[in-house]
């Protein structure tokens, strides 16, 4: 086992890149000291390659498909990824990122694609692999002749099983669960306010939201200001045994995100066969599908809560259906999404690059 240290340059870059947004902190200073990571990892890789120790590298990180890789010009071959990127917020999302914000990422990407074409890890792959169409759109060399989309989450069939349940009727409780950071491109404000609806339309819905963040507070107070007490419960940061036990007992998972690039916990619940209601964007749309779960699109911004609420309403009303989804998500996700499985696609990966 061998790592790299941090050095002077990366405790400077780390600093300059701290007062940023997130998105340009991510985009330049991330990828600046993931360059600075590969540097370091160049000279182990020649002398695991020297010592007659590696026969191909597998360069799992960074994700972004535009990060630059200096992990090239050795004698065997490289694979990367599975990737996954290339997001953007949905129409009408813009508080999400400042003006300012969203014109230097779209430099940022510019400049990754004239580096990409002085640094040619991506292009002199031999291999790359990307979680789905969208995040291959935005590789800097997209026609690529080896690039396999392989989802880069996978899950535990074994920890995330399904648990015996009292059967609920249409009447009963619907029991919703949210696994997650609290941070605004959660969009947890439209969960609340799909929430807020259907109590107004009578639907019998309780809802627990299980992590921590900055928008913690914002969203307590959301909560007392539309008179939620009764229906919406913060559980705060919970252990992975506990966050198991919480996401077997409810009824179906909750995500609205509108930044979502993978959404581990979706593949979970599939697992522990819950339906999920998620968002027709990013990452849950290449999870979910109408047999074991519900797709929201986040356009129009303005019916989006009413859609979610919609979809609530949908499950909550047919405990059958629910049953149902969560069956089939359960086997889609033993049959494309098991770790053990997935370890197997990248035994075929390292066999055919070899």
């Amino acid at each position: 086992m061998m790592f790299v240290p941090d050095s002077i340059w990366h405790r400077l870059v780390w600093k300059a890149g701290k007062p940023f947004p997130r998105a340009i902190r991510d985009s330049i200073f991330g990828s600046a000291m993931t360059l600075i990571d590969q540097r370091f990892q160049t000279k182990f890789i020649r002398k695991c390659i020297k010592d007659g120790q590696a026969n191909i590298i597998h360069q799992p990180i960074p994700v972004s498909p535009l990060a630059p890789s200096w992990i090239y010009g050795f004698d065997v071959p490289v694979v990367m990824g599975p990737m996954n990127g290339g997001m953007n917020f949905p129409d009408g999302y813009e508080e999400f990122e400042s003006l300012a914000t969203g014109k230097l990422v779209v430099a940022a990407r510019f400049l990754a694609q004239v580096i990409n074409r002085v640094i040619q890890g991506k292009k002199q792959a031999s291999t790359l692999l990307v979680a789905n169409e969208r995040t291959r759109r935005a590789l800097p060399f997209p026609d690529h002749p080896h690039i396999i989309q392989l989802v880069e989450n996978g899950v535990d069939v074994n920890l995330w099983q399904p648990v015996q349940k009292s059967k609920r009727s249409a009447g009963d409780v619907f029991r919703l669960v949210y696994l997650g950071r609290m941070v605004d491109w959660k969009a947890l404000d439209f969960t609340l306010a799909a929430v807020d609806i259907a109590r107004r339309r009578a639907v019998p819905v309780v809802l627990d939201l299980v992590g921590d963040g900055a928008e913690r507070g914002r969203l307590e107070a959301m909560t007392d200001d539309l008179g939620l007490r009764d229906h919406v419960r913060f559980l705060g940061f919970r252990s992975h045994e506990e966050c198991s036990q919480i996401l077997k007992q409810a009824d179906a998972l909750i995500l609205n995100s509108v930044w979502e690039c993978g959404g581990a916990v979706v593949l979970e619940a599939m697992s522990a066969g819950l339906p999920v209601i998620g968002p027709d964007w990013g990452g849950p749309a290449d999870y979910i599908n109408e047999e074991c779960g519900v797709l929201v699109h986040p356009e129009p911004k303005a019916t989006y809560a009413s859609r979610i609420c919609d979809a609530i309403a949908d499950l909550a009303a047919n405990p059958s259906k629910c049953t149902e989804m969560g069956l089939r998500g359960r086997s889609r996700v033993i049959e494309e999404f098991d770790w053990e499985k997935k370890i197997d696609r990248i035994l075929d990966v390292y066999a055919s690059s070899l």
